[in-house]
């Protein structure tokens, strides 16, 4: 069984930055896919970033060159570098992992201030 467990989030002024981490238990980290997504109240669970374990990553029209996504497979760990953030960042967000099916982590909110 595969468990993801986010960290990281929490408030900052529009134009700081976070860094988010998910650490994932098991041992097909490697071979998986990993995702960040992010949920807003009143707004439906929307793509933010995604790493293959080739290390291709592809992100959200509405994050590139703001956010960086990147893994370390030593520490089965996924992580989301957030820089100039914006209100509309506000969100939940959660850790993905998909190899045969998908995993989901709980997520952790970012609030960002203007």
């Amino acid at each position: 069984q595969v468990q993801l467990v986010e960290s990281g989030g929490g408030s900052v002024q529009a134009g700081g930055s976070l860094r988010l981490s998910c650490a994932a238990s098991g041992s097909i980290f490697s071979i998986s896919t990993m995702g960040w997504y992010r949920q807003a109240p009143g707004k439906q669970r929307e793509l933010v970033a995604t790493i293959t374990s080739g290390d291709s990553t592809n992100y959200a029209d509405s994050v590139k060159g703001r956010f960086t996504i990147s893994r370390d497979n030593t520490k089965n760990t996924v992580y989301l570098q957030m820089n100039s953030l914006k209100a509309e960042d506000t969100a939940v967000y959660y850790c993905n992992l998909m190899v045969f099916r998908t995993y989901w982590g709980k997520g952790t909110l970012v609030t960002v201030s203007s």
